[in-house]
């Protein structure tokens, strides 16, 4: 047989093991070298105190067979005895029965001031709620960031758009103010007068001018030749 170190074998004999009747069987056990921790006799007479068979059905009112656990975990031999019935009374204790209980307990008043603890469904509640104002506030913050953002791009394009205009306006100025000064270059009806008449005379001078210079040549060539 393999046995753990951690566990110790105890046996129990019992019923048909201890009895005459059958064969006495436990001492077949022994004789094999086992060791028996307990015996107890259930059908009849046998190494125990109480022949448990016979006294189970002569128990009186208040009677009972009883076993309990030793220190080391082996259960005492069934014992015949008594159980004392609970000692009460119907109805409250009175004032001066209370206080000697209170002096005399190891509590004491400890427990008679109320005191309202935070419970852990407080505690629950609590977080949850915190947690949700905590996201609450996230997605507040990330819906102001989104508008800040559009409200920007909005800004920038109508920047773009200002700008662009401004140029187109600069662009038309620019133009008008050099139609002007090509406008203002030009001479106006009354120059334009002057200058005709300036050019005419002084075509009409040049003419006169230029037919007395070539007879005069042409009459000093000619009165060289005949010469």
């Amino acid at each position: 047989m393999l046995l753990d170190d951690a566990l110790e074998l105890q046996l129990i004999v019992t019923g048909s093991h201890l009895s005459k009747e059958f064969g006495m069987s436990v001492q077949e056990i022994e004789q094999a070298g086992i060791s028996v921790t307990r015996k107890i006799a259930i059908l009849g007479e046998g190494d125990a105190d109480v022949d448990v068979a016979k006294a189970i059905i002569e128990l009186k009112v208040g009677e009972a067979l009883v076993s309990v656990l030793q220190a080391d975990g082996s259960p005492t031999p069934v014992e015949r005895t008594l159980i004392k019935a609970p000692c009460s009374r119907v109805g409250p204790v009175t004032a001066q029965e209370r206080a000697i209980m209170i002096q005399t307990d190891a509590v004491g008043a400890k427990y008679d001031a109320l005191i309202d603890r935070e419970s852990a469904e407080e505690i629950l509640l609590a977080k949850r709620t915190q947690a949700e104002a905590s996201a609450a506030a996230a997605k507040a913050q990330d819906e102001t960031e989104k508008q800040a953002a559009l409200a920007a791009k909005e800004q920038a394009k109508q920047d773009a758009i200002a700008a662009k205009e401004a140029a187109r306006i600069a662009k038309e100025q620019e133009r008008e103010a050099a139609r002007q000064a090509r406008e203002a270059a030009k001479p106006s009806f009354a120059e334009k007068m002057v200058e005709s008449a300036a050019r005419s005379a002084a075509t009409s001078v040049g003419r006169k001018v230029a037919g007395q210079l070539g007879g005069q040549l042409l009459r000093g060539l000619l009165g060289s030749l005949f010469k």
